[in-house]
C-alpha cells in the first residue's frame, strides 16, 4: 500500500490538495534502463557528440547517421518497462483531483504505466515527422499517402 511507504507528512499534505504537478527528468527513466545523457562515465554523451546526433545540423549533415541513432535508442526505449517510481504516480493521480506529471524524458514510459495527464517537454521518440514537410513519419523515408507528389 502507498500509505506504508509514505512519510505521513506527505500524505497530510496531500489530503488537502486539489491540483499538484510532479516534474520527472532522467532519474526515472534510469530506473527502467535507459541510459541518461549527462552521467559522466555511462551518459549518452560520454560516448556519443551532441552536435554530431541531436541538432538539426547534425541531421542535415548526416541524416542516416542520426536516424540509425535515434533508431538504437528506440530500441532501448521499446525493451523498457514502467518501474515502481512511474506506477506511484498513477496511484497518486488516484488520490489527487488534479494531478498532471511534466516530464523532460521522451521514452513514453509514463504513458505505458497509466499516467492520464502528461505533459512531454522534449516530445516522444516515439512520434516521427519529416523534417522538410511536417508529416508524421513511420520509419526513415516513409510519406504519409499523398505526400511528397
Amino acid at each position: 500500500m502507498m500509505q506504508e511507504r509514505c512519510p505521513p507528512e506527505f500524505l497530510v499534505a496531500l489530503r488537502h490538495r486539489r491540483r499538484i504537478r510532479v516534474v520527472t527528468g532522467a532519474g526515472i527513466s534510469a530506473e527502467s534502463g535507459i541510459p541518461t545523457f549527462r552521467k559522466a562515465q555511462t551518459g549518452l554523451w560520454a560516448r556519443f557528440r551532441p552536435e554530431e546526433l541531436a541538432a538539426p545540423a547534425a541531421f542535415h549533415a548526416n541524416p542516416r547517421l542520426v536516424w540509425a541513432w535515434y533508431e538504437w535508442r528506440r530500441g532501448l526505449v521499446a525493451a523498457a518497462r514502467p518501474n515502481a517510481g512511474r506506477r506511484a504516480l498513477v496511484r497518486l493521480q488516484g488520490l489527487v483531483p488534479a494531478c498532471t506529471v511534466i516530464t523532460q524524458n521522451v521514452d513514453g514510459l509514463h504513458h505505458d504505466a497509466g499516467t492520464r495527464d502528461v505533459i512531454e517537454l522534449h516530445g516522444s521518440i516515439r512520434r516521427n515527422k519529416c523534417s522538410a514537410a511536417g508529416h508524421p513519419a513511420a520509419a526513415w523515408g516513409a510519406l504519409p499517402a499523398g505526400a511528397g507528389a
